[in-house]
């Protein structure tokens, strides 16, 4: 579907009932308003309008404490915008529904710069100043779960009725025993103009990764990995399973990244990053050595949960220092093989719960630092890059939090108005998980201590 601002919308889906106007909250969680097929019209021109504080909330939707949105400006109201992405169907919905994609802006009509959508935005307006367009594809690795006893155990084969007990990795039989979910999924991508392409049975029992498109335009890859969670997770209730993005939801299974994969174009359409050679580019160079300077300071942004920090830890498959090399999946930054035409640089921080966007204005603000700045990188390290001395990311998430809300660079990829939200979303959270004691503490110290 396109963008149609036409009052007549609603006389030309008849079947259409309902709509959902949604903005995206520094989770990455869509917030908004269910409103008639009548009011597409308004809210495409710009007429509906929700609290700034929406983009601002915790993971469990309670405002922050003590933010200035709130009680400081009377909670006070911005206008929602279309993204352009226009209106989109929800076909795992029992009644024909569509949603239509939104962002914030204030009264006087400026960008609000909480919105996550905006952080991206201004990274790729620089980009565009230095006329490079970034051209990104996402890799988003879930798992599909049988929560009927409350907690998530491995689905279920549709086909053989067994539970999967295994790590069937890039197995074709979980392929096509779940061909009728995929199938949903694929259709749901198609419907919603998502460049969806391979799908492969990943390292853990029901855990799957779909990889997008290459795009030359990060703002529709961002909406892409946002909107795809979402209809998984639809599309999974639909076939009678549920679906979760946690990055580590089993302890003894292998977590969900979200890889990010970019190359830059010039005005002329021409790889920046490749040289001819398998070295890369010295704007490939730049762009590294800006990544592993920019890392620690966000990765609140690549892990930004108290389950993120159980999947970033040493020999976990997942990266834990800050480190670059050749086809090496041990280190934070890989560049991997292939024709040089395509040469490009992978990002394997982020955990499949990170938002989309905040992704990649890290991603892509942290590689523009090094390429203003002219940056070098450290050598490229070969080998296991576990068992190397080398600088470590925040291994907890209340280190990550205070590295956000100090980074310096941080100031030069995201507003400070963000910079402040995220950091004090991410306090309340901490702060409220470590007033939880679990089953498993009462079970290992209750009489023993």
């Amino acid at each position: 579907m396109t963008d149609q601002t036409d009052a007549n919308w609603a006389a030309e889906n008849p079947g259409v009932e309902t709509v959902y106007a949604a903005v995206c909250d520094l989770n990455g969680a869509f917030r908004g308003k269910r409103v008639p097929a009548s009011a597409v019209g308004k809210v495409q021109s710009g007429g509906l309008r929700m609290p700034l504080s929406v983009a601002a909330v915790d993971i469990w939707g309670e405002d922050i404490e003590g933010s200035e949105l709130v009680f400081e400006t009377g909670d006070a109201d911005g206008i929602c915008e279309a993204t352009g992405r226009g209106i989109l169907p929800m076909p795992w919905a029992d009644k024909p529904t569509v949603m239509m994609p939104l962002w914030l802006a204030e009264e006087d009509g400026a960008p609000f710069l909480g919105d996550p959508r905006r952080a991206l935005a201004d990274v790729v307006v620089r980009y565009a100043a230095r006329n490079l367009t970034p051209v990104v594809a996402t890799e988003l690795e879930f798992y599909l779960v049988d929560l009927a006893t409350g907690t998530p155990l491995p689905p279920r084969s549709p086909v053989t009725g067994k539970r999967l007990d295994s790590d069937g990795v890039l197995s074709l039989d979980e392929l096509e025993h779940f061909s009728g979910f995929l199938n949903g999924v694929y259709d749901a991508c198609k419907a919603q103009g998502i460049q969806a392409d391979a799908a492969i049975a990943e390292n853990g029992a029901g855990q799957f990764e779909i990889n997008m498109m290459h795009v030359n335009d990060p703002l529709r890859a961002a909406d892409d990995a946002a909107l795809f969670k979402k209809l998984v997770r639809g599309v999974a209730r639909k076939h009678g399973f549920a679906a979760t993005f946690m990055a580590k939801p089993y302890g003894n299974r292998a977590g969900s990244g979200f890889h990010v994969h970019f190359s830059l174009l010039d005005e002329h359409g021409v790889n920046v990053f490749d040289n001819g050679g398998e070295e890369g580019s010295s704007a490939l160079l730049n762009g590294v050595a800006g990544l592993l300077a920019t890392m620690a300071q966000n990765t609140l942004t690549f892990a930004p949960h108290e389950n993120s920090y159980r999947r970033l830890m040493p020999g976990a498959h997942a990266p834990s220092a800050v480190a670059w090399g050749y086809e090496n999946r041990t280190a934070a930054i890989r560049i991997p093989g292939g024709s040089t035409k395509a040469r490009r640089i992978e990002h394997r921080v982020a955990g499949a719960d990170a938002n989309p966007y905040l992704v990649l204005a890290s991603v892509l603000g942290g590689a523009l630092i090094g390429i203003e700045r002219d940056m070098q990188p450290a050598p490229a390290i070969s080998g296991d890059a576990y068992s190397m001395d080398l600088p470590q990311l925040p291994m907890d998430w209340s280190a990550a939090i205070a590295a956000f809300e100090t980074g310096e660079l941080v100031t030069e990829i995201y507003s400070g108005r963000l910079q402040q939200m995220l950091a004090g979303c991410k306090r309340q959270e901490y702060t409220r998980f470590k007033r939880q004691v679990t089953d498993f503490e009462y079970h290992s110290y209750l009489e023993t201590v």
